[in-house]
């Protein structure tokens, strides 16, 4: 087959199945070739399935040829991280704790994946017990980020266009920022968490990659069908711009130029911009830190006292941090997030969303670590895990660098009005002089 499939879109690979240029068998013969070239130098994949691909790929063809069409995601090959259960495949959580769980059946998000046609295509790395750092497509020396760093470098390298994975801090917008793609991670409950194995209950989500937010609407619809569509807006695109993330001190001259030439585009497109204030970015990654660190320890409490080595030490020593956690401040953690849960709609009921930095510098060669005093890296994140808002990072490209991401957050259970209006801001960006 003459036609490179690598960074098609699903809209171009479900009309090239439907005219006949390729077929779900064609992509996915390409797309193992692609991931058995680059894979040793990315460490994207734990078990990339290769029998089982082909064979999902083998009965989506014929089912296209016979004309049963599932939708838009029909033959579409789709990465798994690998704390989500893919039936008869093992889930290693990719740590040496626990023995690898020989999953019976599928999580809710890959059955309804398989429902609608999508192939399921390899489980990926992952950094919550450090089975070894994915590495950036775009410069094999750098980290794609963490914790879902595999599936998004699935995406970024061209292997895969979607992928699934999971964000308790911002563990996909943070490694979509640094692979340049999209991150999306929907409004707290929106994806069911059945059969994907917790971190942090209160403020785990299931989420998505794509390259495009196109791309991930699709993706959303098939997860999530009973998702309120995108309501109409009337005038001009509202963004509020958080200041004391956008000027924070962490944001490195790269970062900010990428940031400065979005921001006029977006002005001279029409789009109104108010500077607004959330709450202080060390006071709530410390907020979120008093979450989720004593829910992990009692999530993995029983195995930190039969194998305790079995854990990286990082996570080991953030296990033994959150056993520590005293639980007045548990309790006044979770006190400030309903507060800020208010506050943050509140301020919405004038915007469409808000923008910020995702990440304030651009992939670094090894992941940051997560510190009990909260790190810069999650400046900006910890907010939509905190209220449970719908966020996503879409890629800035500054004159050839490496990619920068900007963080677009709207109001809880506004998915589909958040995707929309990133799909508003890429054109705005595509066409920047």
């Amino acid at each position: 087959m003459d036609i490179d499939t690598a960074f098609l879109s699903v809209g171009e690979l479900a009309a090239g199945y439907r005219s006949g240029a390729f077929t779900p068998l064609d992509v996915c013969r390409q797309a193992h070739e692609r991931l058995a070239r680059l894979e040793p130098d990315l460490n994207a994949f734990i078990e990339p399935m290769a029998e089982d691909v082909f064979d999902q790929a083998t009965r989506a063809t014929e089912e296209l040829r016979q004309g049963l069409d599932r939708g838009p995601l029909h033959g579409i090959p789709v990465a798994i991280k690998d704390i989500i259960d893919v039936a008869d495949v093992r889930t290693t959580f990719a740590t040496k704790a626990v023995p690898p769980k020989h999953a019976t059946r599928d999580a809710e998000c890959v059955a309804r994946l398989r429902a609608a046609g999508a192939i399921i295509f390899g489980k990926t790395n992952l950094l919550e017990f450090a089975a070894g750092q994915t590495n950036n497509p775009h410069d094999p020396n750098r980290t794609a980020g963490g914790s879902s760093g595999g599936s998004a470098a699935a995406v970024a390298a061209g292997i895969v266009p979607l992928s699934l994975g999971t964000d308790t801090g911002g563990s996909i917008r943070a490694p979509a920022a640094y692979c340049g793609i999209v991150g999306f991670k929907p409004s707290f409950a929106a994806l069911s968490l059945e059969g994907v194995y917790p971190l942090s209950p209160s403020l785990d989500h299931l989420g998505l990659f794509a390259r495009s937010s196109a791309d991930a609407t699709i993706a959303f619809a098939a997860l999530h069908p009973d998702a309120a569509s995108a309501r109409p807006r009337q005038g001009p695109l509202r963004l509020g711009m958080v200041g004391n993330q956008w000027n924070h001190r962490a944001v490195r001259a790269d970062v900010r130029a990428a940031l400065d030439t979005a921001r006029l585009s977006l002005e001279r497109a029409g789009v109104a911009l108010t500077e607004i204030q959330l709450p202080g970015p060390a006071e709530m990654a410390a907020a979120l830190l008093d979450i989720l660190m004593p829910e992990a320890a009692v999530v993995h409490g029983s195995k930190m006292v039969t194998n305790a080595d079995g854990f990286a030490k990082g996570t080991r020593d953030l296990l033994e941090a959150g056993m520590r956690v005293q639980a007045t401040r548990y309790i006044e953690a979770m006190e400030k997030q309903h507060r800020w849960f208010s506050e943050f709609e509140t301020a919405m009921a004038d915007l469409d969303a808000v923008i910020a930095p995702t990440v304030p510098f651009t992939a670094p060669d090894t992941d940051p670590a997560l510190s009990t005093d909260g790190d810069d890296e999650i400046i900006s994140l910890t907010h939509a895990n905190l209220t449970g808002a719908p966020s996503i990072s879409l890629p800035l490209f500054n004159y050839g660098a490496m990619p920068v991401g900007l963080m677009v957050t709207a109001a809880r259970k506004g998915d589909n009005d958040l995707l929309s209006i990133c799909e508003t801001i890429e054109r705005v960006l595509s066409h920047r002089s």
